[in-house]
This record gives C-alpha cells, structure tokens and sequence, in this order.
C-alpha cells in the first residue's frame, strides 16, 4: 500500500496511494459521503435470511493462509522490495503455488518484467481459461501487489519490513483463489491472476500490466483488487470494504451471488479516494471497466502500515481464511454470468 499519513483519533495510520498527505478525517464530511450508498432494497430482503460467513464452506484453511504468510513476510525476504533478492524468491514461491495448482502463465513466461524506476520489476501472471465456448474470451482479473518497502525506521534492531499485512494477506488470497478456481473449474469466463511488483514505487507493476494487456486481444469484463485483509473490522455489517463503491454495482451484484453482505461502503475509502491509490486503478483507465479494491485495513484496525511490526505473527489467519471463503461465491458469480451484470456508473 503506497504511503499516506493520516492523523486520526490519537494514533497515525496510512492509507492507499500517492505520497501527498491526507487530511484528518471530517465526521461530518465522512457521515455525508455515506449518504446514499447502501444495497438496494431488493437485495437487503433477499439478504435477510442469509447464510452467516462462518456457514460458509470453507474450502481455504487458515493453515495454508497461515504457510503463505509465513513465508513471504519472513525475514528470508527482507522486506520484498522491488529490485532485491527477497522479491525474487518471493515471486519464485507464488510461480510454484500456480505450478502446482495447474495455474498457466498467460505470456511465455510466469515473470511479466518491466522497468521499476531503474530497478528490475516483474509481476507474476497466470491464467485459468473459462469452460465456456464463448465466454472465455472474456476475463475477470484478479489481483494484489506482493511487493513491499524492504526497510523501515528500527525498532529493537529490527529494520526489516516484513509488509504480512501489507500485502502478503492479499497475495495469499489470490494465491488460494486461483488454487480453487484451478480445482473446481467453476469458472466460465477466464480468469487472470496478477501478483504485482513496485506497488508501493507508485503503481507502477498494475499500470504496466494493464498497458501491455492494452495491446493484447484481451477483454477483460471487471478487475478485482486485494488490498491488506490481514485483521478483521469491528462494528460492521460486511466482511470488506470496497474502494469507489458508488462508481459501481459491484457490491450489490457480489452481495448478491455471495447470499451475504460481504461487501460494503466505508465512508473514508470516498473520503481519501482510495479507488485511485491502489492497483485497481490502472485497469479502470486503460480499459474504463469496474476495476475496484476490496480491503479490511480501516483506519483504526491495524498501528503497523510501512513498519517493522507489520509481522505474520500479529494476522489473523483464521479471517483472512473466511474472507476467501466469502468472496468464492462472488467470483464465480462474476465469472459465469450470461451478461455484463457489474457496470460502472460513470
């Protein structure tokens, strides 16, 4: 997550985005930016009797969240900064994940490289084609960024910034999506899985993704985004937020198909526009498609953004799990519906 300064209540947080600095939130502001961005009647109703996220199967175990952590927030890594040695090893994990999974490269090779401001970077890019005759051409892609910052101000010696939350939570997601989307094949539409690079050097693996993907035959239908899932809300309704929610019927649409509400509005994603200071945001220019983030880092749930602390040790991998869980549902709903259900407003 690229770094922002937030001062609110007593404590410093960050948020998504560029390096400009964000005001302190304004509660009358937030309460008027929450206006009008709940879930349709219709939906609420058919929600009602719902189905409680611990019901859901869960066909990802905190265990395997738990082993993809471990490994690429430990100190081996070295923070996974773009460029080093500890990214490189880190990409080489996610390449086997996908080998063994059965998960394809979408180029010739795993590696999708690109100039990171004069360092090596490279995405980690693989594809599951649709079942579909004719619907797989079309893709959902899904995405997080696995990079990091590398070092941080130290703290009892320790200068690595293991970066567990930020964001080998949602590297681990997409990780263990693809992992059931390559065993179920429940999947009409294909789907591409992208791990990106030099996020946090300024979106820089998204936007080279989506460029080169520009000059592809692709037709991508919606862009999904996994942003720091590493500690659960408190006080909500849903599971996640999603960034530009009133920009798209996303959240009412994955609601929908999931038979929760798994996804819903945070009045400080609008407030700091966080739609535009995460990987989704790419996809949205390039292609004008819903291209949108889902995350659980809420400004007061987590002390420890761009520092050494943010430690495997202090997620919590059972939420990370049931978040999965949670968004199955909503992804094969997005990948198998006849039509383009999900549109943005604009």
């Amino acid at each position: 997550m690229r770094k922002i300064l937030v001062t609110l209540s007593a404590f410093t947080f960050m948020a998504c985005g560029s390096h400009s600095d964000v005001r302190e939130v304004d509660a009358t502001a937030a309460a008027e930016a929450s206006k009008g961005y709940t879930i349709q009647t219709d939906v609420k109703t058919a929600l009602t009797e719902a189905k409680k996220p611990e019901n859901f199967k869960a066909y990802v175990s905190a265990e395997s969240i738990k082993k993809h952590i471990e490994f690429l927030a430990s100190d081996d890594l070295q923070g996974r900064k773009t460029g080093s040695e500890g990214i490189d090893e880190a990409a080489t994990y996610i390449i086997k994940q996908f080998q063994d999974a059965g998960v394809k490269s979408y180029f010739s090779s795993y590696r999708d490289k690109f100039d990171a401001k004069g360092v090596s970077g490279y995405n980690v890019v693989g594809m599951l084609e649709g079942t579909d005759p004719k619907l797989k051409n079309e893709y959902v892609v899904i995405g997080a960024h696995y990079d990091h910052i590398g070092t941080a101000k130290a703290v009892n010696g320790d200068i690595i910034a293991n970066g567990a939350n930020d964001n080998a939570s949602g590297t681990s997601a997409v990780i263990e999506l693809a992992k059931y989307f390559a065993k179920s094949k429940s999947n009409k539409r294909s789907i591409i899985f992208a791990l990106f690079s030099a996020e946090e050097l300024g979106l820089l693996g998204s936007a080279h993704l989506a460029a080169r993907l520009k000059t592809t035959e692709i037709k991508p239908y919606v862009m999904f985004n996994i942003e720091m899932i590493g500690v659960p809300m408190t006080g909500k309704d849903y599971s996640v937020y999603l960034t530009g929610y009133e920009n798209s019927n996303m959240a009412e649409k994955f609601n929908s198909y999931s038979g929760i509400k798994v996804m819903g509005f945070l009045p400080q994603a609008k407030e700091y526009n966080l739609f535009k200071r995460s990987d989704n945001f790419a996809f949205y220019e390039v292609f004008k498609i819903p291209a949108q983030t889902v995350s659980t880092f809420d400004f007061t749930n987590f002390d420890y953004y761009h520092q050494v602390d943010d430690e495997a040790a202090i997620m919590n991998f059972d939420h990370i799990a049931s978040v999965v869980n949670q968004l199955i549902p909503g992804v094969e709903g997005m990948t198998n519906s006849e039509s383009h259900e999900i549109i943005w407003n604009e």
